[in-house]
């Protein structure tokens, strides 16, 4: 595969099979040349998991305590006092049978979609536009709730979820390259640690396999998977 000459100068910048402990590896991202665009800082982790066995998904949600760098547009469908809760907590938009049918439309103008139980009746029917977007309320991640208020307020304070993929992966944003090398660390240990808990116990052998550190446009550095595990 040929690489951009951007690419090729942050190859660089470290040594590609060298593992990194969690701040010199932020510090060496921080350092490559630049792009005209503020990219978002991932963590990639390989999991010993069976992904297949429903007691093995890793899934949740949580709140960045830096937040993600990223504008979170909020719509609720909720009725009464819920919508009420939702649109003084700041959401964007609320509403009810208005809402679900712009969706149906093919309106999809929003980033997080909440919704109390009692709505997911009809939700749940928006499943083949909303699902592989991965807009869908879920109760797993927070976003089907009648506590709206606090639902919204978390998805605008920097709440992300995580779910993993087939081959036990796990990809989670830590906030923006322009963050400050203490915010993505702090993001970082946050993720590391909500990772750690959704251990599920029926997981055999080493959990946490590989810890990888990325920009949109970067290529990957290799974590020192011990100490991450301990910070």
């Amino acid at each position: 595969m040929k690489r951009s000459k951007l690419y090729r100068a942050r190859l660089q910048a470290f040594k590609r099979q060298d593992f990194y402990p969690l701040e010199e590896g932020i510090r060496l991202l921080k350092s490559m040349p630049t792009t005209k665009f503020d990219e978002t800082v991932e963590l990639a982790f390989r999991l010993g998991i069976d992904p297949r066995q429903s007691d093995q998904i890793v899934r949740g949600a949580m709140v960045l305590p830096q937040g993600t760098g990223k504008k979170q547009r909020v719509v609720v469908i909720a009725e009464g006092e819920f919508a009420q809760k939702a649109k003084d907590a700041g959401a964007d938009e609320v509403g009810y049978e208005d809402l679900l049918q712009r969706i149906k439309g093919g309106w999809l103008d929003f980033d997080v979609l909440i919704a109390t139980p009692s709505a997911m009746k009809e939700v749940r029917t928006l499943g083949r536009v909303l699902g592989p977007r991965g807009l869908m309320p879920n109760p797993k991640t927070g976003t089907v709730t009648e506590d709206t208020a606090s639902a919204v307020k978390d998805a605008k304070a920097g709440r992300i979820e995580y779910r993993c993929d087939r081959a036990g992966c796990v990809m989670m944003p830590i906030g923006k390259l322009s963050f400050s090398a203490e915010a993505l660390a702090e993001n970082a240990n946050a993720v590391l640690s909500t990772i750690l808990r959704a251990k599920p116990s029926a997981a055999k052998g080493i959990y946490m396999q590989s810890c990888t550190l990325s920009a949109t446009m970067s290529p990957g550095i290799r974590l020192d998977v011990k100490a991450a595990a301990k910070a």
